[in-house]
């Protein structure tokens, strides 16, 4: 019950942002914004390969960790820095409010430091009666308003020009126009003279060289270096992640860091400093340096064997800029202190899980992030784990319990599929919608309508459509086939299935259906059951290992991701079964790529209509799979007027169990979705996911729409011709 009113709380925040028209006009704006910039930017690099490096190089690190800190210190040592090692957030801050006391000083200027966000650090220097400025101009912004940064590297983002006017105004006493150049100005002026009376500046770090002791910082502001030698004092607080072993390795990165998080192809500042003589300021003081090296839960990290990729982090925050979740949001509620899906799993290891366990249900799983991730990290499936950690440690919440109990026993969980035909009946209408919703338990969802359970699952029809094509196909097939149908399109949309098993029918596909065969359970894997998501996923490949086929194909794109790539990390305990899962999944392949690259089915196969017409990809098509061109090509060869609409590979909203949880975030997303759709005049939207279906038919169903939403299955089976 605690952690149910902890999620209606948590959403009633979500509202609030969703009902800031200026935030996501702002999001909006700079996500479209950021997308064409970064390919500019990379538009001449080998992207998967520097990813690649960048990942090995970082996981290189990880075995000698503590060495590399060793050699770090000492050379930096040799340079005239003093270098401490804090366990925790606590131990920083007690360092250098020590090093502040010990130095006499009580003037203190910051610039760029996501590890003194996470410390707290100001609350500490502040509490023992120092000034403590920020001088990058967003930071002091927020630090002026008493609120944490909503973006790693642009933490204002949320703010407006008026916003900051009024900020300024009330600073200055003296009323200060909404002109962004006028306020930059406005900010030059008041902060200037902080650094001239400044006694220590405290950065951050970006990188952290072994072999010379020296540390890097990246910054689009000239503040850095001003906090870093007008003082007399300079501290520098950087986790022990930014350790690496040479300034070839800090290059290769910093190859990748602004292209990634600005779309720029270098930062204005890309400053180096090894020891206190490059770092004297102009005058006769001597100047004195201290590195703090932070654990804070990152050494507990690099020893676990799934999350020490989170060392290859490079705090681009670029997963924020392509998060839809985050783009209606912002980085406030997008997390905690760090933001974006790397802020969900950071917030774990550092602030505990009860900061993060809301946060981590927060993610729709579309695998952006992963997508565009400079370190490679599968930031979607660390979220997830972190989710299960929770539930592992805090309880299950009694639903996710229920449906894991009835999911992991296959006659039940269809059994009850079946009967819901039947209980529907009241409320079922005659185009395939629920005619209305039992209100005081879907209040909240009434965004969409909802199908109804088809009169006869896919199953059902499956040994009458052998029976019909058995003479027809003739006695040597093409290709062998299982076809793995999911529970929706089993029982939901049986007719998806139906379409594409005539279509390979007529092009001497052999297929096969497992009865044995059940959800693929992504849901489970969604709502933190891990153990009973395993269960599911032995009973699957149970079911097909005897199938002598070629291919598993399936026409859900999250089905077909989630037992292609999940499947054997979550047999990854038991080597036989993890076997098994293997050859189950390099079977596995979605539709589309199975029609348009195994098939090889092109314009003669089709008698095209003209029917403008235009695709949805779904997330874990475009990115779980990695597949764009087969679905469009298919459409363009079946003689369908193809028409792109704008951002067609970002998430409609639904995410399984996510538009469940969230379904104010889920409308919005749709809302977005059908909006570019209707842009476009096509009468008939297509797609290669029934849980995609499911939601944009019932999104354009309540707006009135005549837009016809089908599987891409179902267009090329209307306009094939027969080839037997």
């Amino acid at each position: 019950m605690q952690d149910a009113k902890n999620l209606k709380e948590y959403r009633k925040e979500m509202q609030e942002s969703l009902d800031n028209t200026f935030l996501r006009q702002t999001l909006d704006t700079f996500a479209v914004a950021y997308r064409a910039g970064r390919a500019k930017a990379f538009a001449e690099i080998d992207v998967g390969g520097l990813v690649a490096e960048i990942a090995a190089a970082k996981d290189g690190v990880l075995p000698r960790l503590m060495e590399l800190y060793d050699q770090f210190r000492r050379n930096a040592e040799a340079a005239g820095v003093k270098v401490h090692f804090a366990r925790d957030a606590d131990e920083a801050n007690a360092i250098i409010a020590g090093i502040a006391q010990e130095t006499g000083s009580k003037k203190i200027v910051k610039s760029k430091s996501m590890t003194a966000e996470e410390t707290l650090l100001n609350h500490t220097l502040e509490d023992h009666g120092l000034e403590v400025t920020e001088t990058d101009l967003g930071e002091w912004i927020i630090q002026l308003r008493h609120e944490g940064p909503s973006h790693m590297v642009m933490p204002a983002i949320h703010l407006s020009r008026y916003q900051i006017g009024d900020l300024f105004s009330d600073v200055t006493g003296a009323h200060q126009e909404p002109d962004i150049e006028k306020l930059v100005k406005v900010a030059r002026r008041e902060l200037r003279s902080k650094f001239a009376e400044a006694d220590m500046g405290v950065t951050g770090a970006n990188f952290a060289i072994a072999e010379t002791g020296t540390i890097g910082l990246v910054t689009n502001e000239g503040n850095a270096r001003l906090v870093t030698t007008l003082p007399r004092v300079h501290v520098a607080l950087l986790g022990i992640d930014k350790l690496v072993p040479s300034l070839t390795d800090a290059l290769r990165i910093l190859k990748v860091l602004p292209r990634n998080a600005t779309g720029q192809h270098i930062t204005s500042y890309v400053t180096w400093i090894t020891g206190a003589n490059e770092c004297a300021a102009a005058s006769d003081r001597k100047k004195e340096i201290h590195f703090v090296i932070l654990d804070n839960g990152r050494l507990e990290m690099a020893r676990d064997p799934l999350f020490s990729q989170v060392f290859r982090c490079v705090r681009c925050g670029a997963c924020a800029n392509v998060c839809p979740v985050y783009r209606l949001v912002g980085g406030h509620k997008m997390g905690h202190i760090y933001i974006g899906a790397i802020g969900l799993i950071l917030t774990y290891f550092f602030h505990g899980p009860d900061k993060a366990k809301n946060l981590v249900q927060n993610c729709i799983n579309c695998e952006a992030c992963k997508d565009i991730c400079a370190g490679g990290i599968d930031l979607p499936r660390l979220i997830k784990q972190i989710h299960v950690r929770i539930q592992d440690q805090q309880g299950h919440p009694l639903p996710s319990l229920l449906l894991g109990q009835v999911m992991k026993n296959r006659k039940l969980f269809h059994t009850l599929l079946r009967t819901a035909k039947w209980a529907q009946r009241p409320v079922a209408g005659d185009d395939g919608f629920m005619r209305h919703l039992p209100m005081m338990f879907f209040k909240d969802h009434d965004f969409k309508a909802l199908p109804a359970v088809a009169d006869q699952p896919f199953r059902d029809r499956f040994p009458g459509l052998q029976q019909e094509t058995a003479q027809r196909q003739g006695p040597v097939p093409r290709v062998k086939a299982a076809l793995f149908s999911g529970c929706v399109q089993d029982f939901v949309y049986p007719e998806q299935m139906e379409a594409a098993y005539r279509l390979f029918a007529d092009h001497r596909v052999a297929m096969s259906f497992p009865m044995a065969q059940s959800c693929c359970g992504l849901p489970l894997q969604m709502m933190g059951e891990a153990k009973t998501s395993r269960e599911v996923a032995i009973q699957n490949i149970r079911a097909f290992e005897r199938e002598n086929v070629d291919y598993v194909v399936t026409l859900c794109a999250s089905c077909a991701s989630h037992l292609k790539h999940n499947y054997p990390v979550l047999l990854g305990d038991d080597p036989g079964m993890q076997a098994k899962a293997r050859a189950f999944a390099a079977k596995v392949i979605d539709f589309s790529s199975f029609a348009h690259d195994v098939l090889g089915l092109k314009a003669a196969d089709f008698a095209g209509d003209g029917k403008a017409a235009t695709f949805h990809a779904p997330c874990h098509l475009c990115r779980g799979l990695g597949v764009h061109d087969a679905p469009r090509a298919l459409l363009r060869d079946a003689g369908l007027d193809y028409r792109e609409a704008d951002e067609s590979e970002v998430c409609c909203g639904f995410g399984g169990t996510f538009s469940a949880k969230f379904p104010e975030l889920s409308a919005e997303l749709l809302r977005k979705k059908l909006d570019h759709v209707e842009a476009t005049g096509a009468g008939l939207l297509l797609t290669d996911c029934p849980g995609c279906i499911m939601q944009l038919r019932g999104g354009l169903k309540k707006r009135g729409s005549d837009i016809v939403v089908q599987h891409t299955a179902e267009a090329l089976a209307a306009r094939k011709k027969t080839t037997l």
